[in-house]
């Protein structure tokens, strides 16, 4: 009984604190998801340094220490596409750059509604192209993102795929929302337990984003490609999240392509709980970090 208390207790801070970024008007919403990002980072053991992607905004956070240089980790960030920035996301890059002793490079792409697809997409080629002028190979870096960003990670992977282009070593993804259609199962059984999504937003930053596009399009719901040839693939998912089907759908196709993935499924966790500042949240960062270092061998 006290331990359902304390999860109902955690679950209305959550409910709090989306309450707060998630806001009709975007300009503060995306204001407020700075301020978060820039308090929840701030850490004496990492050092966050700004890179000029051709005149797109990029971040380098690394740890402050002697630490592994060959690999090196490409974040995308979340946020419906329409929200979100390497600051925000430093909730995230921080802790992957502390798990993996690796330095993350997170990019600032433009976003909807003033830029809808494929603007995103565009500039995450970008951000890829950067990495391999500095002389990084394709198989030296591991695409990593959250909800929209994971989503971003596979387009860009379908993008290489298509242009016949080298793919990344790895991709890991956290809550990937995959199916701009919404047509997953989740969308309805838990529609009750998520905290922190809910289906009018889901369908704000489609329309926001995608309005006018075909959504099957793999480009835009990724869960709708082919993934044969994809690289290594984890994808992390909490069970109280609408987009649960969107990792589950995610994993059995990359299963059917003979992709190498592995679907990680947290009880009792939201939409990228990965962010809060909690043991599990670490330890799942730790997950990443283990999956990364066996790719990496």
């Amino acid at each position: 009984m006290r331990e359902t208390k304390k999860n109902q207790n955690l679950l209305q801070v959550i409910k709090k604190v989306h309450g707060m970024v998630d806001n009709t008007d975007i300009e503060k919403c995306r204001q407020s998801q700075e301020h978060i990002g820039a308090i929840l980072s701030n850490s004496k053991e990492l050092s966050y340094r700004e890179a000029d992607i051709e005149g797109m905004y990029g971040e380098w956070v690394s740890v402050n220490r002697p630490h592994m240089k060959k690999y090196v980790i490409l974040y995308c960030h979340g946020g419906g596409f329409s929200t979100g920035s390497s600051v925000y996301a430093r909730t995230l890059t921080s802790k992957l750059a502390m798990s993996t002793s690796m330095d993350v490079l997170s990019f600032d792409y433009r976003l909807a509604p003033e830029h809808p697809y494929p603007a995103a997409l565009e500039d995450a080629v970008k951000a890829w192209n950067y990495l391999m002028l500095l002389g990084y190979g394709a198989r030296d870096v591991i695409v990593a993102g959250d909800s929209a960003g994971g989503n971003l990670a596979l387009a860009l992977t379908f993008w290489l795929k298509a242009q016949k282009r080298l793919l990344p070593r790895g991709l890991a993804l956290m809550s990937p929302w995959t199916d701009l259609t919404s047509s997953g199962k989740s969308h309805e059984v838990r529609a009750e337990m998520d905290p922190v999504l809910d289906e009018e937003y889901l369908n704000r930053m489609m329309k926001a984003y995608a309005r006018g596009q075909e959504l099957r399009d793999p480009f835009i719901s990724p869960l709708f490609g082919e993934f044969e040839g994809f690289p290594s693939t984890y994808i992390q998912v909490g069970e109280n999240e609408i987009l649960l089907s969107d990792s589950t759908r995610l994993h059995k196709k990359m299963v059917e392509a003979n992709v190498p993935v592995k679907l990680e499924r947290f009880e009792g966790m939201w939409h990228v709980f990965q962010m809060s500042p909690f043991k599990i949240a670490y330890d799942a960062m730790e997950n990443i970090a283990e999956f990364i270092f066996e790719i990496c061998r």
